[in-house]
């Protein structure tokens, strides 16, 4: 029987993964390994970052604020998924699963802003290295930070306003949160403005932060090449690769979740869910690793930390006492 809900009255269910419900249990342990990894790895790289002067420069400031977005897109995708695999807690509130869509989304938004504003610091560092300092000024870091999240406040809050306006004929939501798409096929009037408002922020943020990433990069490539040193060259390329690396992890799981939902209907439906939560979780669990590989500054104070604590473990009151 068809049933007509308004949004302020419908309590959805998330159903998990779709055709695996029976291997929810197993599946809690990669996502609470992979819950944990994000919490100890982002909150080791914010602390050092907080607590060391030498990591108070230009670029690891935006890697802070790129750590803060990730831990805000992973707290807000992994305790409900957990409850859901652990208890069979589907349940959630109407509002709740707007707001939920709101900070997924509009970290995710952020965190893709962010990455545009790291490769302008590494243009910034390899084309005018002399006026680093005085291009990148710490007030104009922070103004990119507001930046970013009011880019992500603005493109993302219109999702869950114009859901609030339709009315629903389904509560079963086949997803592990509250994804955009999957709640808008949820309503039984015409949605066709959230099909085309989603469509327009992936666009206009993949898009657009793809192609200022690109230019930023060709630029770069165009000042490498005229180093004369090799050794000028290399040290060039490794401040980029770390920024490489991790705009891989960000946008190959993300093109391709967002191509298979689209067109990949032959693709079965465990498929799409999988690809929806590594494409949030991945890029929040490898970026701290790899600039904790990549970045001898932090390896340097990680390796100073655990100096630190072996020392203070070992007590000078463990000598043996004298006759």
């Amino acid at each position: 029987m068809l049933i007509l809900n308004h949004s302020s009255f419908v309590t959805f269910t998330l159903m998990g993964i779709p055709g695996l419900e029976s291997q929810h249990l197993w599946l809690s342990v990669p996502f609470f390994s992979m819950f944990l990894t994000i919490l100890i790895g982002n909150g080791s790289i914010l602390f050092l970052v907080a607590t060391e002067p030498t990591l108070h420069s230009q670029m690891y400031l935006l890697l802070a604020l790129l750590m803060v977005a990730d831990l805000i897109s992973t707290l807000a995708v992994v305790p409900k998924l957990l409850c859901l695999f652990w208890f069979n807690d589907g349940d959630i509130a109407a509002n709740a699963c707007f707001t939920q869509m709101f900070f997924i989304h509009g970290s995710s938004v952020t965190r893709s802003a962010l990455l545009v504003s790291m490769a302008f610091d590494r243009f910034v560092a390899i084309c005018e290295p002399l006026r680093y300092n005085i291009i990148l000024s710490h007030s104009l870091i922070g103004r990119l930070g507001l930046l970013a999240l009011a880019k992500g406040v603005i493109l993302v809050l219109p999702m869950p306003l114009l859901l609030q306006s339709l009315t629903f004929c389904h509560m079963a939501i086949p997803h592990t949160y509250c994804d955009h798409m999957a709640v808008v096929k949820m309503a039984c009037n015409h949605t066709r403005p959230n099909y085309i408002y989603g469509l327009f922020v992936i666009l206009l943020v993949v898009g657009l932060d793809l192609l200022l990433i690109g230019f930023s990069y060709a630029l770069i490539h165009q000042a490498v090449v005229r180093l004369s040193s090799r050794d000028a060259t290399c040290k060039a390329l490794n401040t980029c690769s770390a920024h490489l690396f991790v705009i891989l992890a960000t946008y190959v799981p993300a093109l391709f979740s967002s191509i298979t939902h689209r067109i990949g209907h032959n693709i079965p439906p465990h498929t799409h869910v999988l690809l929806a939560n590594l494409y949030l979780l991945l890029p929040s669990m490898f970026n701290p690793i790899i600039y904790g590989i990549k970045m001898k500054e932090i390896r340097g104070q990680v390796t100073n930390c655990l100096c630190r604590g072996i020392a203070q473990n070992v007590s000078p009151s463990n000598k043996p006492a004298s006759k």
